[in-house]
């Protein structure tokens, strides 16, 4: 038995998500099809985080189980990409040790949202930001994002349906930096992330940079507990999984 872990990146917009699907395609659906044209034997992906239907990934990694493969990591990398849509790349294919995890043997993972701040919306980045068109203020967005540092009970930004057996969850890094182009960069880095955990904290961090909550109101969300305290659900084609760390 052989134990392969697998670096790719995906534009989300045309996918229902990560997981497999009844009636939608997903990353994972097309990424084992390929898989078992190449090596002609089902197999069974394990993923280090699952994504939302429109969220993209820069370095979302995978680990899958073959019994008998003499295929090269190499080989294995070129006739995946092959095999696969031109919105979906594998970039790097490796052996691993046999209880590698794609999920339980990581260390933290890294969310990036970007979001558009300009009245004018954009036609080549749409899939990839939110637009925002009123003023956002960056540096108390980034005084509210130093909350959530630490480790905190994040019920009041926990998604429906979420089946985690609790919402405490720790966070390293948080915080908003300005680019060119009128973009702004969230980053966060976490130990783990609940369902929909980034894009709620994004969408009542907006809400901050819009003058609509203050700083302390802010910390009480937190505090309450209660999804229904805080913001909006900011929309998925801003978010990408950046990189996970082990």
């Amino acid at each position: 038995m052989k134990n392969f872990k697998v670096v790719l990146e995906y534009d989300g917009t045309n996918y229902h998500g990560w997981q497999v699907q009844t009636n939608a395609i997903s990353i994972q659906e097309i990424i084992e099809k390929a898989l078992e044209t190449l090596l002609r034997e089902k197999v069974r992906t394990y993923v280090s985080g699952r994504t939302d239907s429109g969220v993209h990934a820069k370095n979302q990694v995978i680990n899958f189980k073959v019994s008998t493969i003499n295929m090269k990591p190499e080989k294995l990398m070129v006739g995946l990409n092959c095999l696969l849509p031109e919105d979906v790349a594998i970039k790097n294919v490796e052996e691993v040790p046999i209880d590698f995890d794609s999920r339980k043997s990581a260390r933290s993972k890294i969310y990036r949202y970007v979001i558009l701040n300009r009245k004018a919306p954009t036609a080549l980045e749409r899939h990839r930001c939110w637009h925002v068109r009123a003023k956002l203020d960056v540096d108390l967005m980034n005084s509210c994002a130093g909350y959530l540092v630490g480790e905190h009970d994040f019920s009041s930004f926990r998604g429906t349906r979420c089946n985690a057996s609790h919402a405490v969850r720790k966070i390293f890094r948080a915080a908003f930096t300005a680019q060119e182009d009128d973009f702004i960069h969230f980053e966060i880095e976490g130990r783990g992330f609940l369902k929909h955990m980034v894009r709620n904290i994004v969408g009542t961090l907006v809400d901050v940079g819009m003058g609509k909550t203050t700083l302390t109101e802010f910390k009480s969300i937190i505090d309450a507990k209660d999804r229904k305290v805080a913001g909006l659900n900011a929309p998925p084609q801003g978010l990408f999984l950046q990189a996970v760390n082990y």
